[in-house]
């Protein structure tokens, strides 16, 4: 954990009065002590996950004011950057924090107040370091694209710079043909070349240093007379980013929710919107067998051949994500999966999906592609602080 809390202080106040009162804020909202607490001395502030600035008492808007001076000449932030303050509400310091804000948002600046009762004051700063981690991630990430996108995703473009430039992630084209003839001859046991075709992947993955993939996939059911499903579904609960059809929109959804939440994320499509339940249902030929209860082999389902996966996926909360290939839009909904069903006019993986609220006309009148991203749990304030 790297979070780092600073203070500030009016001498207009009891020094006795206001350690008495910050101690006990303080034990309430980290009561493991795992903050680290710097009082005055800012010369490590912007070097944490978190930085706090935690406004003790009134009167200190002046010495902000200075502060922040001092830490813009010294290049230890920008105007770029947000600004949280911690208040107690003890010893007016939540009416300083006011001030100080509007401050802030008359110079152009981001900030934020923390203020409340300690379960949401701990809460909301967990919440920040999950986001700055996910983002440090993100900023390190190199996802190959495996092919160009399949011909039939017409919207599901992306622009590499824009994503470069907001997310700092590094997407680098790899031609179809080099995986093909890293497969090499196929066996005629449709396992055995599927799994041929994860340890091909694995190859590219170790020669361009990826974390993460989207692959032309179909390109290999004439190429090599079978399919990616298996080795997609078992990168992805491995840890990497293994997306479809080389939709690279649904990749950098999939990469954006692991590097949130650590989990796998369900790439699929939306098959059928029930008006009168406001159930929808979700299907695929490939799912993370870590979001799996149990699992069995069947054939793809638009060829026939090769190996996919039939999975009963675990019931309870999640979120469906999608972003654009700019990340100028999103899509983000907490929901429930409630059951999964098995019918053979389908992709192999189906799961019934309620959201939380009704998202019949984000489907059906401004969807961002056809693929969407089911990931597991109630994640959506994460996501979109990681995207905004």
């Amino acid at each position: 954990m790297s979070v780092a809390i600073y203070t500030l202080t009016s001498d207009l106040h009891s020094e006795e009065n206001v350690n008495a009162v910050s101690e006990s804020f303080l034990s309430q909202i980290d009561p493991e002590s795992k903050f680290e607490l710097l009082n005055t001395d800012y010369s490590q502030f912007g070097k944490h996950d978190v930085d706090l600035i935690y406004v003790r008492t009134g009167g200190s808007e002046e010495l902000f004011r200075k502060l922040l001076n001092s830490l813009l000449q010294q290049g230890q932030m920008s105007s770029r950057e947000t600004i949280y303050l911690l208040t107690s509400g003890n010893s007016n310091s939540l009416a300083a924090s006011m001030e100080i804000m509007s401050y802030l948002n008359q110079k152009g600046f981001e900030g934020e107040i923390i203020h409340g009762n300690s379960d949401y004051i701990i809460k909301r700063i967990d919440n920040l370091e999950k986001v700055a981690k996910a983002r440090q991630k993100l900023a390190s990430y190199r996802l190959g694209v495996i092919g160009q996108p399949s011909d039939w995703l017409i919207s599901s473009q992306a622009d590499y710079a824009a994503v470069k430039q907001k997310i700092g992630i590094t997407l680098l084209d790899i031609p179809i043909e080099e995986l093909i003839e890293t497969v090499g001859e196929m066996p005629k046991d449709a396992m055995a070349g599927a799994e041929k075709i994860y340890d091909a992947l694995k190859a590219l993955i170790a020669k361009y240093k990826l974390n993460g993939f989207t692959l032309r996939c179909f390109d290999l059911l004439t190429a090599l007379g079978n399919t990616g499903c298996l080795a997609l579904a078992k990168l992805n609960t491995e840890g990497y980013v293994a997306s479809c059809e080389g939709d690279v929109p649904a990749m950098l959804s999939m990469a954006i929710s692991r590097a949130v939440t650590d989990c796998s994320g369900f790439q699929c499509n939306l098959a059928k919107i029930d008006d009168m339940t406001g159930e929808m249902l979700f299907a695929h030929c490939t799912v993370p067998f870590d979001m799996l209860e149990s699992f069995e082999y069947d054939t793809h389902f638009e060829s026939g051949i090769g190996v996919a996966i039939r999975g009963k996926m675990k019931l309870g909360d999640v979120t469906l994500f999608k972003v654009s290939g700019d990340l100028s839009r999103s899509f983000i909904q907490e929901a429930s999966v409630v059951r999964t069903q098995s019918e053979n006019n389908l992709c192999r993986t189906q799961i019934i999906v309620v959201p939380d609220k009704d998202v019949k006309d984000y489907f059906l009148k401004k969807p961002i592609g056809n693929h969407h991203i089911v990931v597991p749990g109630h994640c959506a304030d994460l996501l979109e602080a990681v995207i905004d």
